[in-house]
């Protein structure tokens, strides 16, 4: 992760959706700039701004700030001080966040007018889902650059189900399996896979996705929190269609931590991780987002424990119901797992724990960001999919780099019922931890994957020469304007 002086400065507006799947990457973005000397202001909101403003910033004097402006929560029919997507009561409120989202244009474009000409940014970078952006880059005469937070398999995949309309045919059911065409593997997917938005219908999700094309289509360049050795074919692929498309991921590697090195260094996970042996531990964890019901949690507590594998089981503040802590308390569960099992309610250090040598496998639902995480961890994963594009996301784990082992998930989880029996957490877990010869061949190529990963940011890896090229394109476009 090099700092690169010599390269000239410019001011980088980054403009992402307020929801930690976006913001994170977003943040270590302007990391990975700062690092590169750059100048760096990260649009937020007051909550948001408390939230990830941490101590990096300042211990490694990176010329970094935030500018939160008022998120309209309330005027779109949200609770008061929503101003983030896993902070919404209910999923399908997802709308009227995006809604919101989109009235951040005003005060954006204000402060921007309040600008004299030399403080003005010298390049937007705003997330894919803000088509308005454009409007502001072409008004203020500065460059505008699209960054998704998915991976090129994702963004192909998509363009070529959208391209040769493979799912307009109104009698295809939505759990029958299509091949996606022109693609460098064979890769089918159910209509029930495809990422909404929102709780919107297909064809709402499709007039939204044409918008977002639209807007990528006119930016500068096209930035994927992805590296150029995971997915060659992909990104070779999809350059054919967008202007500079530049792998500069994983952007997480720029990042040391949110909280401070204390609290981490004193987690109880990471003490606990130092009793078990290496490579034994499997590491459970479903993200931010995901909304699991009881009943399922109580199927996956099943599995991990007749497994008789070592575990460490993440559950998040909104998925910890007094259902099932009653059902925690009834089963004796944490006293019969006791030594062998550790649960965690609420935050975690997930790179820490994935970096720990005793972990052996990571059961993730396939968020981008926690497959980075996985990845560049060294570790196989064992794929649980849920919404969004979290199905693409395990077929590239699976099918293309072969570093994954399916739990048997085929549609979304929407309803309370249990799609993963105790039985399929067992026997994946038992192909991941002891899978014969193809288990071996398959953690080789997860660790190859995670070195990999490493000398992508580092002076002259893929992803930092792409950083720099992408400063040099802002310097070019601001000599010609």
């Amino acid at each position: 992760m090099a700092s690169l002086n010599q390269q000239p400065i410019h001011h980088f507006l980054l403009i992402p959706l307020m929801t930690r799947s976006h913001l994170i990457p977003f943040t270590d973005m302007a990391k990975a700039l700062a690092h590169h000397g750059q100048q760096v202001t990260i649009v937020t909101t007051p909550l948001n701004a408390a939230r990830f403003s941490d101590d990096y910033v300042i211990n490694f004097n990176l010329n970094i700030q935030f500018l939160p402006l008022y998120f309209p929560a309330q005027e779109v029919g949200l609770p008061q001080g929503c101003e983030a997507m896993d902070s919404l009561p209910s999923p399908d409120m997802a709308t009227k966040f995006f809604q919101a989202s989109n009235m951040l244009q005003p005060p954006l474009e204000k402060w921007l007018q309040g600008l004299d000409s030399l403080s003005l940014p010298s390049c937007i970078i705003s997330d894919v889902c803000f088509p308005w952006t454009s409007i502001l880059a072409l008004k203020f005469n500065v460059s505008r650059v699209v960054f998704h937070t998915v991976s090129c398999f994702t963004l192909l995949c998509s363009h070529n189900i959208d391209h040769y309309k493979v799912f307009d045919e109104r009698d295809k059911s939505d759990f029958e399996p299509v091949l996606v065409p022109d693609l460098p593997d064979r890769i089918e997917i159910t209509k029930a896979q495809l990422p909404c938005f929102g709780n919107q219908s297909l064809d709402d999700s499709k007039k939204v996705l044409k918008q977002f094309k639209e807007a990528e289509a006119s930016a500068m360049a096209v930035l994927v929190n992805s590296f150029l050795e995971l997915e060659p074919g992909y990104v070779k692929a999809y350059q054919k269609f967008v202007n500079n498309l530049w792998c500069i991921g994983p952007l997480c590697l720029y990042n040391k931590t949110t909280r401070s090195e204390a609290s981490i260094d004193d987690h109880e996970s990471l003490n606990w991780l130092d009793s078990q042996k290496p490579n034994s531990v499997i590491y459970v964890c479903f993200g931010s987002l995901c909304h699991i019901f009881d009943q399922q949690l109580m199927e996956l507590g099943l599995g991990l424990e007749t497994s008789n594998c070592p575990f460490i089981w993440v559950i998040k503040e909104g998925s910890y119901t007094a259902e099932l802590d009653k059902w925690f308390k009834e089963q004796n569960f944490e006293e019969r797992v006791k030594g062998r099992g550790l649960i965690i309610r609420g935050w975690a250090p997930q790179v820490q724990i994935l970096s720990k040598p005793e972990i052996g496998g990571f059961i993730t639902h396939c968020g981008w960001s926690s497959t980075l995480e996985g990845i560049i961890a060294g570790l196989p994963l064992i794929t649980w999919p849920m919404s969004s594009e979290q199905f693409y996301n395990e077929k590239l784990i699976v099918q293309v780099v072969k570093i994954g082992v399916k739990i048997g998930v085929d549609k979304p989880m929407k309803a309370p019922e249990v799609l993963v029996k105790k039985e399929d957490v067992m026997k994946a877990i038992k192909q991941v931890i002891d899978g014969g010869e193809e288990g071996e061949e398959r953690k080789k190529r997860a660790k190859k994957l995670g070195e990999m990963a490493k000398m992508a940011v580092e002076n002259g890896g893929s992803s930092c020469s792409n950083l720099t090229s992408l400063i040099h394109l802002v310097s070019y476009f601001n000599q010609h304007r």
